[in-house]
């Protein structure tokens, strides 16, 4: 058993930094993951700047990756509507919609000009074997720029995750040029779908920002949100205003989905609601407004690391100083290589040394003798000569020696001089080199990264003040009007949110949200639709005269459907609310009998649903009914 728990402690902890390192946590150095690394190496080496198909890259990725297609392609698709590493051509999906993207057979993508200048360089690249050893993988790509906080970053490990904010591509070159001179500065988040952000809490990366969606005001009616919150789809959205509809947070009477290339989603309201006062409901019950927290673990030195933005900022700035330190001192390696064989070629050629060399037999001898000859032009040359550049100057062709021109190779030598010089001005200030760097991919670039999400402070939304505001609703009895523009001496009292009911004398009731100001044929009692309220209603046969009542709850309904709370064969009497008032029934006379009347109190009507017929209070002809 011993054996056994030692024995899942050890693969479990395999397998916990299998998945930190290898799977779901972004470099610091390149911001890649590895399946995303894979990508980025297969699109290099087949880089002719021709678009190639998406189920090609996926299989040639197989080669370097574990495990299969699915997670290469949905990584691949990912990576490409970020925006910054790869172009695309096709259908990859739709981030506003959430539409899924195309078959693999039929997009295409190709490194983007900025990954092309940025993220490599074989000279600077480490590589190791794959998972199979057949091929070469990089350990991390020289990246120049800081991918992982221009893109961002979502992973989820053993026992931790990481939620890295998108950043803005030109506002994090001029902080890295703000890092390098020694001045302080600040980076916030900028997501692709827009919106509108309050940043007041982000804390580098370690708090949280709100996040709304820009909404305009098309009309007092109407609003349209034009750009929706980053995580969030016009679907998502959607369904969120809906279901703030129906549980009566929110009054709208349509909404309509026109998005295409850009957000629109239009959104139409009933009688009674008006745009400006519904935004801080649509922020405070919607997914217009959301959070988003921020919480920043890479990988760095093959260590989960926790920071924040700020620190991998300074990390990149050291990084993109030592990579291009390393590129300029492989370029003066190279330059002074071709100085070193232009120079030794014109000492051999110039000097006549191959005549020293025609009589000698042997290989080995004329090695031997060519490294005498140059012993007395040592001073000239930048180094002593090999034997392999002893190799090249014996495979120079005669016609080329005879044909050699010794003004030409000064000349040549002399721009190679001069280029050398202008590597060495830069490496001995390579941070003023860097920075210039950094100055011309913004001016290059920049334009076609613009911020888009805007920065704002957003108050917070009291939520239960605006589900109590009061609406004094107005009503009129003998013109049939009701609303909150309906002016007279019989009025409500309510919240926004609460639902009317209506009653007509002709037996027939419905329930609507609040007008403005609305006709209601015969109507005999307006009150609040609160299925509790008891109403009492006398009502009296049109033919036989014979009158019925009953007490009953409407707690039961559709939206503007019409009921009924009694026939069309009746005639209603009266509808109250008082259950200790009493009435009387008045009979007409019959001969020489003497008219009579009969008294009778509300609380003895009996207790009924809203359809059903009640009870006959009298059996016989009634003339009129009076209520006390």
């Amino acid at each position: 058993m011993d054996d056994l728990k030692a024995q899942m402690r050890d693969h479990f902890v395999k397998y916990a930094s299998y998945v930190i390192l290898d799977r779901a946590i972004p470099n610091v150095v390149d911001g890649l993951k590895p399946v995303q690394r894979r990508i980025m190496e297969i699109l290099w080496r087949q880089n002719d700047e021709k678009l190639h198909k998406v189920a090609n890259i996926v299989g040639q990725t197989m080669q370097l990756h574990p495990h299969g297609d699915a997670p290469i392609y949905e990584a691949l698709v990912n990576l490409a509507n970020k925006g910054y590493a790869l172009d695309r051509q096709g259908n990859f999906g739709n981030i506003y919609t959430g539409d899924p993207s195309a078959a693999a057979r039929y997009i295409e993508t190709r490194l983007s000009p900025l990954a092309r200048e940025t993220l490599f360089n074989p000279d600077l690249t480490e590589k190791i074997p794959s998972y199979d050893g057949r091929n070469l993988e990089p350990v991390t790509l020289p990246a120049k720029i800081p991918l992982l906080l221009l893109q961002g970053a979502e992973g989820i490990a053993v026992g931790m995750a990481t939620s890295i904010l998108p950043h803005n591509f030109t506002e994090l070159l001029e902080a890295q040029i703000a890092c390098l001179e020694g001045r302080p500065f600040k980076i916030f988040p900028d997501f692709p779908t827009g919106g509108i952000m309050d940043k007041s809490d982000y804390q580098k990366g370690k708090g949280k920002i709100k996040l709304r969606a820009k909404i305009e005001v098309s009309d007092p009616k109407t609003l349209v949100i034009r750009e929706i919150c980053y995580g969030t789809t016009t679907e998502s959205l959607i369904r969120s205003i809906d279901e703030a509809a129906k549980k009566g947070k929110i009054k709208i009477e349509s909404i309509n989905d026109y998005t295409a290339r850009d957000v629109e989603i239009e959104i139409k309201l009933p009688r009674g609601q008006y745009a400006e006062d519904l935004l801080d409901a649509l922020y405070a019950f919607t997914e217009c407004e959301i959070s988003l927290s921020s919480q920043v673990i890479v990988i760095k030195d093959n260590f989960p690391w926790e920071t924040d933005v700020h620190e991998i900022l300074e990390f990149n700035s050291s990084k993109v100083v030592e990579f291009l330190k390393k590129e300029l001192e492989i370029e003066q390696g190279r330059i002074l290589e071709k100085i070193f064989y232009k120079t030794l070629e014109r000492i051999f050629i110039e000097n006549r040394l191959y005549k020293k060399i025609e009589t000698v037999k042997t290989l080995e001898s004329l090695h031997s003798t060519l490294s005498e000859s140059f012993k007395p032009y040592r001073k000239k040359l930048i180094r002593e000569p090999t034997h392999e550049d002893r190799e090249k100057l014996l495979q120079i062709p005669i016609r080329r020696i005879s044909q050699f021109d010794i003004d030409k190779n000064k000349g040549e030598i002399l721009s190679f001089e001069e280029a050398l010089s202008a590597v060495e001005k830069r490496l001995k200030n390579v941070k003023k080199y860097t920075i210039d760097h950094l100055r011309g991919l913004i001016a290059k670039f920049g334009k076609e990264f613009p911020r888009k999400t805007k920065l704002k402070a957003i108050e917070e939304i009291d939520r239960r003040s605006i589900e109590t505001k009061e609406v004094k609703v107005g009503f009129d009895l003998e013109s049939g009007f009701v609303g909150t523009k309906v002016s007279g001496a019989s009025h409500l009292n309510c919240t926004n949110f609460v639902k009317l009911l209506l009653i007509a004398s002709d037996g027939t009731y419905r329930v609507t949200h609040i007008p403005e100001k609305q006709y209601v044929e015969k109507i005999a009692w307006v009150g609040v639709a609160d299925k509790k309220t008891v109403l009492s209603v006398v009502y009296k046969d049109k033919k036989t005269g014979h009158v019925w009542g009953k007490r009953f709850v409407v707690d039961k309904f559709i939206l503007d459907k019409v009921y009924r709370y009694f026939d069309e064969t009746m005639d209603s009497a009266f509808i109250v609310t008082d259950l200790e008032g009493e009435f009387e029934l008045h009979f007409p006379a019959k001969g020489r009998q003497k008219a009579r009347k009969m008294n009778f109190f509300l609380k003895d009507l009996p207790m009924k649903s809203a359809h059903a017929k009640g009870v006959r209070i009298a059996s016989e002809k009634v003339g009129k009914i009076v209520l006390g």
